[in-house]
């Protein structure tokens, strides 16, 4: 299903309008970022990419939830990053010719506004904020890569747990996971099993309550942080 991206709407909002690297564009210019964009709606466990795919395309998370992965020869999945509505994937192939390295899934209906990547590199050079937007999400993006690298190389899977909890928990000390425990193991570096029997410790230890599959209530963060 393709069509004019302002002809759905999110909350009021075209994806243009959530999506931060468009942030800084006056009402007019978004109109006219739409103007060039086109939308396509994806079902649940429909690729979006994969690796291989030539990407020339920037696509921006409208509604939905898409799961950015590798896959290594031997078959087994890494989870990347979870991207939500605001989100952007594709953005390396607007500055090399490479074919896509990852895969895109959505994770639930997913609705994803596409700019083509001439298009785009014609409005970076129009308006140079939205060149420095994404080469701001590129250095957020490359810090956390590096964390997680530290995080496997240097410290054991308990430590890389708790800081991910801490890390990941909100205000009230609540983790609520955006993805399955699957996904979040493969994201930590770690297998689906060895995560459940840690978190198990951690709930037996009195540092966090497990409640569902998806959310973590932080009982004692200070003792989190001093896990080595």
């Amino acid at each position: 299903m393709n069509c004019d991206c302002h002809c759905h709407k999110k909350d009021g909002r075209t994806c243009i309008e959530i999506v931060p690297i468009f942030s800084s564009l006056s009402a007019d210019e978004m109109l006219e970022v739409a103007g060039i964009t086109s939308q396509k709606t994806y079902e649940k466990g429909e690729m979006i990419y994969m690796a291989g795919d030539k990407g020339e395309k920037l696509r921006v998370i409208h509604t939905g939830k898409v799961k950015i992965s590798r896959v290594s020869d031997s078959g087994k999945e890494q989870v990347i990053r979870i991207l939500e509505p605001g989100d952007f994937m594709g953005e390396l192939s607007l500055f090399s010719p490479v074919p896509l390295t990852d895969n895109g899934e959505a994770m639930e209906k997913t609705t994803v506004c596409i700019i083509a990547g001439e298009k785009i590199k014609e409005l970076m050079k129009k308006y140079p904020a939205i060149a420095f937007k994404v080469m701001e999400e590129l250095s957020k993006r490359l810090e956390k890569a590096e964390s997680l690298i530290e995080g496997i190389t240097l410290h054991g899977v308990e430590k890389r747990l708790a800081a991910a909890l801490i890390r990941m928990s909100n205000s009230k000390g609540e983790v609520i996971l955006n993805m399955s425990k699957g996904d979040f193991a493969s994201y930590m570096g770690m297998s689906q099993e060895t995560l459940s029997r840690k978190l198990s410790n951690f709930q037996d230890m009195g540092l966090i309550k497990l409640i569902g599959h998806r959310r973590i209530i932080l009982k004692n963060t200070k003792a989190l942080e001093e896990i080595e």
